[in-house]
């Protein structure tokens, strides 16, 4: 489980096509520096199980399913990426309950600066449109973030100068793709709605 609070911006430094899969290494710092063998780390959202860690660099297994439901698929030497590692029962729950299993793939459609922040509106799978609603928490690329407004096939949400700063949000053009990962509770909800609350 995380929290969609980034911790770092890490850069991936190799990639390894292993036929449907791919073994990543990334670099991150503080991500590392208690990082061992199982831990979870998320990747853009991706929850992922550190392999090896040393100098700073950590690798992990990246499954063929993770890849077709992604964006991790294209990534590249480079590429930076959204950080997190896996929450603790100490960790304060400074965003939402994030699992790391991505549900879709959406795009930025438009980004509209403001003097100290900025909106920035995204495509919605329509899958999807039902879990998400206005002030609820989404997550985009692994960051927790509050939707300010909700279309059928559209979501938008404010973002601080931390997080444009401190994510890859900030760099992101009209057009580039994230993931996404609606609230777990919403669809719980509706399980239990279905079921009658049996």
């Amino acid at each position: 489980m995380f929290t969609g609070i980034i911790e770092e911006l890490g850069t991936v430094v190799g990639i390894d096509r292993l036929g449907d899969s791919a073994r990543l290494s990334i670099r991150g710092a503080t991500v590392t520096s208690d990082a061992a063998h199982g831990d979870s780390i998320s990747v853009n959202g991706v929850c992922l199980t550190v392999v090896d860690n040393a100098d700073g660099v950590f690798t992990a297994d990246v499954m063929g399913e993770s890849l077709d439901r992604s964006t991790l698929g294209g990534l590249t030497a480079g590429s930076a990426v959204n950080l997190e590692r896996a929450a603790t029962m100490a960790t304060r729950l400074g965003g939402h309950i994030v699992q790391g299993h991505v549900d879709g793939v959406g795009a930025v459609l438009s980004r509209e600066p403001g003097d100290q922040w900025e909106t920035v509106t995204f495509s919605l799978p329509p899958q999807l449109s039902r879990y998400v609603v206005e002030k609820g928490s989404i997550t985009v690329d692994g960051i927790s973030l509050t939707v300010t407004a909700v279309t059928d096939d559209t979501f938008s949400v404010g973002l601080i100068p931390t997080t444009l700063k401190l994510t890859t949000l900030g760099a992101k053009g009209v057009g580039e793709q994230v993931n996404l990962e609606v609230d777990i509770m919403a669809k719980y909800v509706e399980k239990l709605l279905a079921k009658g609350g049996k």
